[in-house]
């Protein structure tokens, strides 16, 4: 059989092969992005689904408008508004994930040969997305703070690249947080350029002691020209629910709706069902105690795994603290003559009962061999710091 030749330029996420490995028993996971199950608001949810279908059942159990159901693109919007940013019900088209929203960007905006630039790291599975339509993914450098304007700007003149993609607040897998100030420019870089810059934004409820800078979104209104080339992608999965398959598109008219055309040939419309349990959820105003109830047990977890890791693994390893999301990226410094290879450093792990996972797979271009991801989202206190001994066993 014959495939796409696409095909060639992807291969399957390193990520799941290595939950492949988690069927051992007894062995620690540090390896997921997965949100903690135990914290989802079963009960609310479990109401809204009902009163979904008993209440709304044209609604919910029919094909509806691609663009998403009305309620919710209001939702959406009102909850944008409140973070600052100009937003149009019209602006907002639902996806089925924030993931969609990246395959529905690769299919409008991208052609083979095209150049994308990410940072580096980034999202793995959004260098899979773009190459799968034929982009040149290429890494941006980075460093505690997010992605370094002045590469960025270099990079932008040398490539002329189709997009920029960027995770600006606590993002997947560096945990970092892009100041106001580099914030700013990138705006400014996107209108003096005319390029597209895509604002991933699936963590950035999940602040720990401090609200975040301003969206990029919400910053567009300051930058005259730049609202033009600004994309905005939104989920539901991190504070609410994965399993609801909901995210969220904002982008400029033309975009937007070229990727309402590409959606109809995808699916039609993400889940009605979900699409209404979510509206009904969102109006019992009820996640804004959720929210709060997940803030606080990430961010302890967060420092318990950080102290747990500079007494057990010390001057070995190296890392940013986290300000929120869900993620600690940490590199091996090789100090006391230890080994620097993550690869190697996260087998010796998987045979000490503890998974993380390694940084290679993060960049496009230009990877660090040394570096390697932790969450803590969904580990208790009492693995986490059985974990960290293990850890520091694999050194």
């Amino acid at each position: 059989m014959q495939f796409a030749k696409r095909l060639q330029n992807v291969e399957t996420s390193a990520i799941r092969e290595i939950f492949k490995l988690l069927g051992t028993p007894g062995i620690i996971s540090f390896a997921g992005g997965f949100p903690d199950a135990a914290l989802f608001d079963r009960e609310g949810l479990a109401e809204a689904a009902r009163k979904a279908v008993l209440e709304q059942p044209a609604a919910s159990l029919q094909y509806g408008p691609t663009e998403g159901y009305q309620p919710l693109r209001e939702q959406i919007t009102s909850r944008l508004h409140e973070q600052g940013a100009q937003v149009a019900p019209a602006d907002v088209l639902v996806t089925t994930g924030s993931q969609q929203a990246l395959d529905l960007l690769g299919k409008t905006l991208l052609s083979p040969g095209d150049k994308v630039l990410v940072e580096g790291p980034t999202f793995l599975a959004t260098i899979q997305c773009f190459r799968l339509y034929g982009a040149e993914v290429i890494s941006v450098p980075t460093d505690g703070d997010g992605v370094q304007v002045d590469a960025l700007e270099r990079l932008i003149a040398e490539h002329r690249p189709r997009l920029v993609y960027l995770i600006p607040t606590f993002g997947n897998p560096s945990g970092s947080l892009l100041p106001l100030a580099r914030r700013r420019r990138v705006l400014e870089l996107a209108a003096q350029h005319r390029v597209v810059v895509v604002e991933d934004n699936p963590y950035g409820e999940l602040y720990f002691d401090e609200l975040p800078p301003a969206t990029l979104l919400a910053l567009s209104a300051t930058v005259p020209g730049s609202r033009d080339w600004l994309v905005y992608c939104g989920s539901f999965s991190k504070i609410l629910s994965p399993g609801l398959r909901l995210g969220w598109m904002v982008a400029p008219a033309a975009l937007l709706a070229n990727a309402v055309m590409c959606k109809q040939f995808s699916d039609a419309n993400s889940s009605m069902l979900a699409q209404v349990t979510a509206s009904e959820y969102l109006q019992t105003g009820r996640l804004a105690a959720t929210l709060t109830n997940v803030q606080q047990v990430y961010a302890e977890r967060a420092r318990l795994m950080m102290e747990r890791l500079r007494a057990e693994l010390g001057e070995a390893l190296a890392f940013t603290p986290p300000r929120g999301g869900m993620f600690i990226w940490a590199r091996l410094t090789g100090a006391g003559g230890r080994s620097g290879d993550a690869a190697a450093f996260v087998r010796r792990g998987i045979e000490q009962g503890v998974a993380v996972v390694p940084g290679l797979p993060f960049y496009a271009t230009e990877p660090d061999p040394a570096t390697f991801r932790m969450s803590y989202a969904t580990v208790p206190d009492e693995k986490i710091i059985e974990g960290v001994q293990r850890l520091a066993r694999a050194l």
